[in-house]
């Protein structure tokens, strides 16, 4: 029961919000006193470090007892509408059309606490999620993480009349989403009220939107073999609908406990449940890497060493993937034009063409493709790897699943590889619900939701990188989809498709024999040595992010006479590859001309560059005239003087 002395206090507290509000937020203030539905829920954003320097003990009150201060923080805004229609009606015998009609007092004011460059934004109250504890429950949280789950959007009784001396009572979100008749009379009277017997007063009911999404930390930012944890998120009002799966958000709110008060004869765990004040999506930073002003003028002073010789560069820079893989030039060059990528094109109708590139390995096992899988990802900032069943309920685009009696939605690892890198080996062995739709997240890259009566649409601008064994013995004179247990359409989402066939070449196997035994010895550290100071890990995916951001590479005139021609020598000689020789590889060469140009660090994409797009393309090729022979993506090593074989 409150006091009188609390009730001193919380006035006290209300007023000195009240005069933060006013000080600091009168023009946002006004704008909402001049909006014309009442009925709407208005946030009101609050930086927590302008409330740091107005009032330091008030700002501390607010972060360590959130759950009383944030209510009144919301009361204290509605009262300053009062103070400030007063003023705007005041002054409108000189300015009558400022306020008009519209001007009204709006109750769903909410308050929104943002800490950003405020000391809240340290480790002690800004936690991963995996290392939430008891001793942050009701202080002002920040978390990070991505949104794994997303509810529907459903109604909550949050306020109700009861009659004995007329109070209003909430509900207890932890507890569940219904309001409870009360047991006894919360009088502040002199005496206490003895009443048991309360009577809900007709109309008096007051419904908020809700919804639960559910969190989980970044995989990017854990050590290896941890667990990522997750956590459930209570959004209301306003915050509803802000954000889908596969979000990255960072959420400030007040952590709590949920239980189920209903169960008998079963024990109550509790378990921590944050109660959101304030969401923000940060999809846009998800890429977002710093790159020190040093590190790009080596990336310059680098091309401007290899200016007579760019070839010879670009081959120094494919040496770093994966460099414990012995030659497999053609997949080390398909892997950094995927990661590199094209530019993608928005026509005047809005249309979009994507600009990232698909590559699928085919091969037999022991070929090197789970190796370029997990080192691919070690260069994207932001990737999940997976297998085709997947390893959650949602394989790999997104399912339906039932949590609590409520349906939600859960994203699966293309979801949740948004802005980034895909890795999924064991393609062929996909569930039947991903294969139909893949499709659409490949190429459109979206993924289309109507699931248990919840209908959506989510983003997956993903690079995928596929792995896949043939389907027995690879026969060259089958089709690829002949080959392997996946469709022409799906296969005609790749842009690059390499085979590495296992086949018996002595002169190969004594020269991969001889580099492996060197890498174990005083010469191979050396060699490694040499690696890891020029061409990193850390280098290599500061190069693709810098080349990726800087550069947006237009074709030429040379250039688009290459791409031309060879898309209509294709489309005339289509017989086994009918699949694959649509406006897609058109599409494919363009974006595998524009990742070249990038790789070059250039902003031009010239002829060279075609063709470096038409030999990936002709790799793919089950049959071609370039290539010597299917498979030998294998056998393909680095030349010791590419500029000089290259005649245009």
């Amino acid at each position: 029961m409150t006091g009188p002395d609390d009730v001193e206090d919380e006035q006290q507290q209300i007023g000195a919000f009240a005069r933060f509000l006013i000080s600091h937020h009168a023009p946002l203030l006004r704008s909402i006193v001049l909006s014309p539905d009442p009925n709407l829920h208005y946030p009101l954003l609050v930086d927590f470090a302008e409330l740091l320097d107005f009032d330091p003990s008030l700002a501390h009150l607010l972060f360590s007892r959130s759950s009383h201060l944030l209510p009144l923080f919301d009361e204290a805004a509605r009262r300053c509408q009062v103070f400030l229609h007063f003023l705007f009606s005041a002054s409108m015998q000189c300015n009558p059309d400022d306020l008009g009609h519209k001007a009204s007092k709006k109750y769903h004011v909410h308050v929104r606490i943002n800490v950003g460059g405020s000391p809240l934004e340290s480790p002690e109250t800004f936690p991963s999620i995996g290392r939430i504890r008891v001793k942050h429950r009701g202080i002002l949280l920040t978390l990070k993480g991505t949104v794994i789950r997303s509810g529907a959007i459903k109604m909550i009784e949050w306020e109700q009349l009861y009659e004995c001396r007329r109070f209003k009572v909430h509900p207890e979100l932890e507890a569940g989403k219904s309001i409870k008749p009360p047991t006894s009379c919360p009088s502040r009277g002199s005496k206490t009220c003895e009443g048991t017997y309360f009577a809900p007063i007709e109309d008096s009911k007051v419904c908020h939107d809700y919804q639960e999404i559910k969190i989980q930390e970044s995989t990017q930012l854990l050590g290896v073999g941890s667990i990522p944890r997750s956590i459930p998120v209570i959004l209301m009002n306003d915050l509803v609908d802000m954000v889908k799966a596969g979000d990255d958000v960072i959420i400030t709110g007040v952590l709590s406990a949920k239980w189920s008060s209903d169960l008998k004869d079963v024990r109550c765990d509790l378990d921590p449940i944050l109660i959101a004040n304030y969401v923000r999506r940060t999809n846009q930073l998800k890429s977002e890497i710093g790159i020190p002003d040093d590190v790009i003028k080596k990336f310059e002073q680098f091309w401007l060493h290899y200016k007579m010789a760019p070839l010879r560069g670009r081959n120094a820079i494919l040496q770093g993937i994966c460099p414990q893989v012995f030659g497999l030039f053609t997949v080390k060059l398909a892997v950094a034009l995927t990661l590199i990528g094209g530019v993608q094109h928005v026509d005047a109708s809005g249309t979009k063409i994507r600009g990232e590139s698909h590559l699928l390995l085919v091969g037999d096992p022991g070929t090197g493709k789970s190796q370029f899988l997990k080192f691919a990802a070690k260069l994207s900032n932001r990737s999940v790897i997976t297998t085709g069943l997947g390893s959650t309920s949602a394989g790999l685009t997104v399912t339906a699943v039932k949590d609590g009696g409520e349906w939600m939605l859960e994203a699966g690892a293309l979801v949740l590889a948004d802005g980034g890198l895909c890795c999924i080996d064991e393609f062929d062995s996909m569930r039947a619900h991903d294969r139909a739709t893949i499709h659409e997240a490949m190429e459109q890259q979206t993924i289309s939701v109507a699931k248990a009566g919840l209908v959506t649409t989510l983003s997956t601008r993903t690079i995928v990188f596929g792995a896949t064994n043939p389907k027995g013995q690879y026969d060259p004179n089958q089709a690829l989809s002949v080959n392997t247990t996946l469709s022409g359409p799906l296969l005609s989402r790749f842009d690059i498709v390499l085979v590495l066939l296992d086949t018996k070449n002595p002169e190969w196997d004594a020269i991969v024999s001889s580099h492996i035994l060197a890498m174990n010895g005083e010469q191979g550290s050396k060699n490694d040595e040499f690696i890891d100071n020029i061409w990193s890990v850390v280098m290599l995916r500061r190069y693709i992010h810098y080349a990726k951001q800087r550069f947006k590479p237009v074709l030429t005139k040379e250039s688009e006479r290459v791409i031309s021609s060879y898309y209509q020598l294709q489309r005339r000689s289509a017989i086994h590859n009918a699949a694959r020789t649509t406006v897609r590889m058109l599409e494919s060469l363009i974006r595998l001309a524009q990742a070249h140009a990038r790789l070059m660090f250039r902003n031009e994409v010239t002829q060279l560059d075609a063709i470096a797009a038409v030999l990936c393309i002709e790799s793919s090729m089950t049959t071609s005239a370039i290539v010597d022979s299917v498979g030998s993506a294998l056998h393909s090593n680095f030349t010791d003087n590419p500029d000089e074989e290259c005649i245009l």
